[in-house]
């Protein structure tokens, strides 16, 4: 890799302004948001750096290129001009991922097909033989995005989506994608140094991905990428990543502000248990089976509450009339002194329900949900649930976590 090459990081659609603060925060350069990720310039050691801290971005590219592909001849020939002998051995395993937006190819099956054959044929005709064909674990991940007749070629230094953190062992019904609930504790402005709580945890996402935060803890430090790997730059990158993981195993803290959740389905908060011990947090993260609408006692006079409740079919029958009475309840229950409010809402319904005007409005796409993350001033006065300038990052201190007081009363 050049001294500085040009990147391509996916991201949410409506996230893009927060992945390009923070890949300014991890030294990239020469940023640009562009639709769905931002484009940047970095080194090996600051590309490696933003695959093992970004926790907004899903990929990270190396772009080689973009061709006219027409048709199926079109887009063979495009592929085969590629130096592929430059980034593959024949001892190198590789996938193909294709994706289609506009294109005359109805099966990304199809694109994807091609461009192996393209990539098999070139590497057999320079070096005399081909690599293999690995769909689960490719030494490197070929992106192909087909948009009308053009095609786009990357290289995936991370292998497998960084939203992949490995802690998700029990998913529960819809759950946030890991990157999207960073974006979202990133808007709100949440740092680690104050008291965080999810009153609808469902499977812990939110709670989780605050507590890393909290405790400083890079969100790839488990995983392996696929750089690492690469004929030309894999020992370069192993080197680099060895001292980069050691550094943020040194770096960590401990948490000193409670993060709680609680939910009133047994089985959310089951796998919510399991995601927790699965992240090396239980020590931080507290959790409790309780109903939103009828909030126990808080266990700090202060923080954050920010939840994604359901959007119209999880809490049972009733339609849209169910689905304003419980957004109604959960405006009573949620406004509690002290503390800023903030919520992904995916209903329509939901704003004038909850009956509070927000301070701050943000629009994003929860997979392909157009949702919006609203933010709501402390009640009785204190901080407010606007967004703060890009960059106003604080780190955590040092102090054990809390426990959560709770009522004693009986769920209604």
């Amino acid at each position: 890799m050049a001294e500085r090459i040009a990147l391509f990081a996916t991201t949410a659609r409506g996230t893009e302004d927060l992945l390009a603060d923070e890949l300014k925060e991890l030294g990239a350069r020469r940023i640009r948001q562009d639709r769905g990720g931002v484009r940047f310039m970095a080194s090996l050691d600051e590309a490696l750096m933003v695959c093992l801290w970004s926790r907004i971005a899903m990929r990270v590219l190396y772009p080689l290129g973009a061709f006219e592909a027409r048709g199926a001849d079109g887009l063979y020939e495009a592929v085969r001009s590629v130096s592929w002998e430059e980034h593959l051995t024949p001892t190198t395993t590789f996938a193909v991922d294709a994706t289609l937006k506009d294109s005359e190819h109805s099966h990304s099956g199809f694109v994807a097909l091609k461009v192996k054959d393209a990539i098999v044929d070139r590497m057999r005709d320079v070096v005399g033989t081909r690599p293999d064909v690995n769909t689960k674990n490719p030494d490197v991940s070929v992106v192909a995005h087909l948009s009308r007749d053009t095609l786009s070629l990357s290289l995936d230094l991370c292998g497998d989506s960084l939203n992949r953190r490995g802690y998700r062992v029990r998913p529960t019904v819809a759950p946030l994608k890991e990157t999207l609930a960073a974006a979202i504790l990133r808007a709100a402005r949440y740092t680690g140094d104050e008291a965080l709580v999810d009153p609808m945890c469902g499977s812990g996402t939110l709670l989780i991905e605050g507590g890393m935060i909290a405790r400083k803890r890079a969100p790839g430090l488990n995983r392996d990428f696929a750089v690492e790997r690469w004929p030309e730059l894999g020992a370069r990158a192993r080197e680099l990543l060895a001292d980069l993981r050691a550094d943020a195993r040194r770096n960590e803290r401990k948490v000193e502000v409670p993060i709680w959740g609680l939910d009133k389905d047994p089985e959310a908060l089951e796998a919510a248990q399991r995601n927790v011990s699965a992240a090396r947090l239980s020590e931080e993260i507290s959790l409790t089976e309780g109903d939103a609408t009828r909030m126990p006692h808080l266990p700090a006079t202060h923080g954050l509450l920010l939840t994604n409740p359901p959007y119209g079919d999880r809490i049972g029958t009733g339609g849209q009339k169910g689905m304003k009475s419980f957004y109604y309840k959960l405006g009573e229950a949620l406004r509690v002194p002290g503390w800023r409010v903030w919520v992904l809402c995916g209903n329509p319904a939901f704003e004038s329900a909850f009956h509070a005007r927000p301070s701050s409005r943000r629009e994003l796409w929860n997979g392909p949900i157009e949702c919006n993350l609203l933010g709501y001033r402390a009640a009785g006065g204190g901080d407010e649930g606007s967004e703060a300038p890009l960059g106003a990052t604080q780190q955590p201190a040092n102090v054990a976590p809390m426990r959560p007081q709770h009522d004693d009363e009986e769920e209604g």
